[in-house]
């Protein structure tokens, strides 16, 4: 019966408080993307830092998803003193995702991760960013033109260059792709163990992966959520990460048999 179930993969809460609670969620468009073009089901994972029994959820899951958000990684993990361009922060969230990233790269499971998550998988690996790339001398505005209407603040408007024999070129080709690219930090170190497998215009890293990952671990800094189910290189991106989620179950589930 199991076989016939969807492989579950662990996206973690951010943490937003408001009426007097705070409350553990994600965002709609990553878990719609997860569960139709990925074909996968999507288990948000409560952001309870120590208080959570995360081994236990990845002792089930078969994928992790680190999802963008509106908060920014704490400085305070790549050795900076925080100002007002890095805020706001969510540190249960910081703590979660860090474990995360870190338990899937050491088992082998399927990652990917978008817009703060490639932030964050940097950090984690021991890279740094920058907090305000429109303030750094030839670098572009990378922030959204228009806030106040969805789709017009994701719309796919930036080009970027994907980089040949990477895992990126293997989803989507070499060479441009035009992307939804919706930020204001950036990888400012890129951590030794990542490879750049896209860049803007202006030389920002958009797209990466775990050079010694013993399974898919990719990490973008657009937005492939929001038009997955339309946008040909956004399509193949979550199908690319839901073909390796259901190899990972198979394999698992034949392992169990022997």
């Amino acid at each position: 019966m199991a076989e016939h179930l969807k492989p579950l993969i662990a996206v973690p809460a951010d943490c937003p408080a408001f009426d007097g609670y705070v409350w553990h969620g994600a965002p709609q468009q990553y878990l719609e993307a997860a569960s139709k073009v990925a074909d996968v089901a999507p288990l948000i994972v409560p952001s309870l830092g120590a208080g959570a029994d995360v081994q236990s959820i990845l002792a089930v899951v078969d994928g992790v998803l680190i999802t963008g958000a509106k908060s920014n990684v704490n400085p305070a993990r790549y050795g900076e003193k925080a100002t007002a361009d890095h805020e706001p922060f969510d540190f249960a969230r910081d703590e979660t995702s860090f474990f995360l990233i870190d338990a899937a790269i050491r088992q082998g499971l399927p990652l990917l991760a978008i817009c703060r998550g490639i932030q964050e998988l940097n950090v984690a690996l021991g890279g740094t960013l920058s907090p305000a790339l429109q303030k750094i001398p030839g670098k572009l505005d990378h922030r959204a033109n228009d806030k106040s209407d969805s789709d017009k603040k994701f719309a796919i408007r930036q080009p970027v260059r994907v980089n040949e024999n990477t895992v990126l070129a293997k989803i989507v080709g070499t060479g441009e792709i035009m992307v939804n690219s919706v930020h204001q930090q950036g990888i400012n170190k890129l951590a030794p163990r990542l490879v750049a497998e896209a860049t803007a215009p202006d030389g920002t890293i958009e797209a990466v992966s775990v050079k010694d990952a013993k399974g898919f671990a990719l990490g973008v800094q657009w937005h492939p959520e929001y038009w997955a189910t339309s946008d040909i290189p956004s399509n193949k991106i979550f199908k690319a990460f839901g073909e390796a989620v259901h190899q990972h179950k198979d394999h698992r589930l034949e392992k169990k048999e022997l």
